[in-house]
């Protein structure tokens, strides 16, 4: 679980206006929520965050004007539809040693057996609970072999020590799937293009 240090100030003004003003500045602005205390308003680094939101559920370690050091994790975060920059994010506050409850990406290893068969992500990504500063960054799922039918639930998936679940053990995770099904899928979408061409 990687740590990124990041300096914030805090920010008293606010609307589309003051928020326009910021990004103009290469900052993004932001609110630090969370352990019932009031949200804090926060301005941030436009690249240092943006690397820093590379990682999955990175836990930045927030200077804030200088002073308070404190504990986030990302908790939503808007970026622009067409150009990608970061427009606001949301700051969960966590300790050291506290559980907390995120989603981690789920990467698949191996070939599926011969047979053109697909690979459906009923979940792309996992929630389970771990400590704030033990997040994984991601779990793997081996593949190999795996036929038409064939799933993989979210109780079949090691996670490393430390980390518990958060949805049911029995949620479908990845599943398998014929390729027939999906070619019928498409004729059948063509189809209908036709008739709507007609």
């Amino acid at each position: 679980m990687s740590e990124v240090k990041i300096s914030a100030q805090t920010r008293t003004e606010f609307g589309k206006g003051a928020a326009r003003r910021i990004r103009r500045d290469s900052k993004v602005p932001g609110v630090l929520y969370g352990h019932g205390a009031d949200p804090l308003h926060l301005t941030l680094p436009g690249h240092d965050l943006l690397l820093a939101l590379r990682t999955p559920n990175v836990l930045i370690s927030l200077d804030i004007d200088g002073k308070a050091n404190e504990l986030a994790i990302p908790k939503a975060v808007q970026r622009d539809a067409i150009k990608g920059y970061l427009e606001h994010v949301d700051l969960l506050l966590v300790k050291r040693g506290e559980k907390v409850t995120v989603e981690v990406p789920v990467h698949t290893e191996g070939e599926l057996a011969p047979g053109g068969y697909l690979l459906e992500h009923v979940l792309n990504a996992l929630p389970v609970e771990a400590e704030a500063t033990h997040i994984p960054e991601a779990v793997t799922v081996s593949i190999e072999g795996l036929e038409a039918g064939a799933s993989v639930l979210a109780k079949d998936i090691t996670l490393p020590s430390g980390t518990t679940l958060a949805v049911d053990e029995d949620a479908v995770v990845l599943q398998v799937l014929a390729a027939q099904a999906e070619e019928a899928a498409e004729g059948e979408e063509a189809a209908a293009e036709e008739v709507a061409e007609a």
